[in-house]
């Protein structure tokens, strides 16, 4: 007979990673952070356990939006009020907040539950090459 074990919650022995956006396409990268988030790099994946790590994502600035999404693709905010709907071109979003195009990637890949929310609380994005998780011991990965 087999035995079924389930994933336990790591705690404080969650793993660190350093991943550079510079160059790399926005989607596929929040791809990357999403499933070192969850925990599905590793063989103990479980959905309904937080087995995953941390992700620190620098050059947040040098992300690559692919075709005319420069120009294009608009970023919008609702504040409830009438009239209080703001769009945002990507263009100057990437210039005013560099992490932002990265932190809504990744939110709007996760999935829409509790779990999620706190997931995303692990994730630190920077725009420039500098982090200040040197004493974390996090392990840098190369993009594929």
């Amino acid at each position: 007979m087999t035995k079924t074990t389930v994933a336990k919650n790591p705690g404080e022995d969650r793993g660190w990673v350093v991943l550079d956006a510079a160059g790399q396409p926005v989607g596929r990268l929040a791809v990357r952070i999403c499933d070192i988030l969850r925990g599905k790099d590793k063989p103990t994946y479980t959905p309904h356990v937080d087995t995953g790590g941390f992700v620190v994502v620098v050059n947040a600035s040098k992300v690559k939006l692919t075709g005319r999404k420069e120009e294009q693709k608009t970023y919008a905010r609702f504040s409830g009020y009438r009239g209080g709907l703001k769009e945002i071109p990507a263009a100057m979003m990437r210039e005013r907040y560099p992490d932002r195009i990265i932190h809504l990637a990744v939110r709007g890949m996760l999935p829409k539950n509790a779990m999620s929310r706190k997931l995303r609380t692990r994730l630190k994005v920077y725009a420039g090459p500098e982090h200040p998780h040197a004493a974390q011991k996090a392990v840098k990965v190369e993009s594929k």
